[in-house]
């Protein structure tokens, strides 16, 4: 029972640092109560976009004629549809279940609580308590999971958080989704291009509100053009379910209104999941329901280390991973840089897709940076114009005197396999002349990330 490195929890943060632990050589566990992959594989990043998929492929169906092609009659079928979603999870997490053992590491099914002195007790799905102990350190990365508001208590059923919202047993009529963050503007794009009738309720003057003003209103257009109702400055005072659906009573600058609807999906945030870990009983300093940990994912308590959605780092996949990476290869011995989380990039997967990865131009100029900025938009570029998806740009942030990129941030169709290559621009410390004379293929989306570099600086040939 006893193991160098013993990880909590199968999501993308944990499975990747164990995986990465034992390439280093050291015996490895990792501990799971539900299933492999954790919430990203099973109810999050991956069987979210399968859905998407359903409705673009309905979408592309239903407008058709667009491309020249005559389509007697497309149906919804929503069952097949969550089918299909459950059936890419599950073969996700099996996946999981085969790097595990390509990986020689133990996967130990149960709740863990951690104990002094780099030990873990494990209660297994039978009831018996067992005690593992990890000679170099334990490693916790349980995740998160929606977070509730006092005035929206989910009941699983009428007031629905996103694990319900991807395996309802039938397609809502009408349905209002609370917030407007990645998970909450993906379900409202799933469901009104399936037929749903939708409204989004924002409490911030933008939907998507940490992204560009720009994008923030460019997709909120997007949205009202294909009929989805966009409330900003209001806020869910209650949601009624006494009868057969819901009535949500919303406030307005202009007063309150009522919306009747069959859902309502709560997509306010997450909630760490920390509790029941015997954190307390550790001495784990623990802030506003986050766990803190120095550079190298390291806890108030040496042997403890702290990983993904319950540390206050951006509550992202990809950043769980190369935290786990970072985590080990430090636990290891090695000398891993610390991970820059300004240079992290964020994508939503509705219609039109986001990314952006830096800072925004309202915290340019709010840090009192002299700037210059370039916008190409994808109604200038061919290759948006011949697949039929011209709505969106690419904006780029530059400092003006040494031409760094400060920020970038892109919203239309692929864009979320755009910014790899700004992520990388940043990384190398590339400037504005540099992307102006890397030559693009033509006709790609990608072209607009150099005209929107030339924009900036009067080149721009396109536009």
């Amino acid at each position: 029972m006893n193991y160098d490195i013993i990880v909590i929890g199968s999501g993308p943060g944990g499975y990747v640092a164990a995986i990465r632990a034992s390439q280093l050589g050291l015996k490895t566990a990792i501990i799971e109560r539900e299933s492999l992959g954790g919430i990203c594989l099973n109810w999050g990043c991956i069987p979210t976009k399968a859905l998407l998929k359903s409705a673009n492929v309905f979408e592309y169906l239903t407008h058709a004629s667009d491309y020249g092609i005559t389509v007697k009659e497309a149906n919804v079928d929503f069952t097949a549809m969550v089918d299909r979603s459950r059936g890419v999870a599950n073969g996700m997490s099996a996946g999981i279940q085969f790097l595990m053992k390509k990986n020689k590491i133990d996967v130990i099914k149960g709740d863990a609580v951690v104990k002094a002195g780099k030990k873990v007790s494990v209660t297994g799905e039978d009831g018996v308590v067992t005690e593992y102990s990890a000679d170099k350190g334990v490693i916790i990365s349980t995740g998160a999971r929606s977070r509730e508001l006092p005035n929206l208590p989910q009941d699983g059923e009428k007031i629905i958080g996103y694990r319900q919202a991807m395996t309802l047993k039938s397609q809502p009529k009408k349905i209002v989704v609370v917030g407007s963050g990645a998970i909450g503007v993906e379900f409202a794009y799933f469901y009104k291009a399936i037929g749903t009738e939708v409204t989004i309720v924002e409490y911030l003057p933008n939907i998507v509100p940490i992204e560009d003003e720009e994008v923030s209103k460019q997709l909120e257009k997007s949205f009202k053009k294909m009929g989805i109702t966009v409330m900003t400055n209001a806020s869910v005072e209650s949601v009624d379910t006494k009868g057969k659906g819901c009535v949500v009573t919303v406030k307005t600058a202009k007063g309150e209104e009522k919306i009747e609807c069959d859902v309502v999906l709560s997509a306010v945030g997450i909630q760490a999941n920390i509790e029941n870990l015997g954190l307390e009983e550790v001495g784990i300093v623990v802030d506003k329901g986050r766990i803190l940990v120095n550079d190298f994912y390291q806890t108030n308590i040496p042997g403890v280390y702290a990983i993904g959605d319950v540390i206050p780092t951006p509550a992202l996949a990809h950043v769980a991973s190369a935290e786990g990476i970072i985590c080990v290869e430090k636990i290891a011995g090695h000398s891993p840089e610390p991970l820059d989380y300004g240079n992290i990039p964020g994508c939503t997967y509705c219609s039109p897709e986001i990314s952006s990865v830096g800072m925004t131009e309202k915290a340019a100029k709010e840090a009192g940076l002299e700037i210059k900025i370039g916008k190409f938009p994808f109604s200038a570029s061919g290759k948006a114009s011949a697949a039929g998806v011209k709505d969106g740009f690419v904006k780029l942030i530059f400092g003006a005197k040494y031409g760094e990129l400060l920020g970038a941030h892109m919203i239309g169709a692929n864009v979320t396999e755009m910014i790899a290559e700004i992520v990388s621009i940043r990384k190398l410390e590339t400037t504005g002349h540099d992307i102006i004379k890397t030559v693009h293929p033509h006709p790609t989306m990608s072209e607009a990330i150099m005209e929107a570099a030339a924009a900036a600086y009067g080149e721009v040939i396109h536009l």
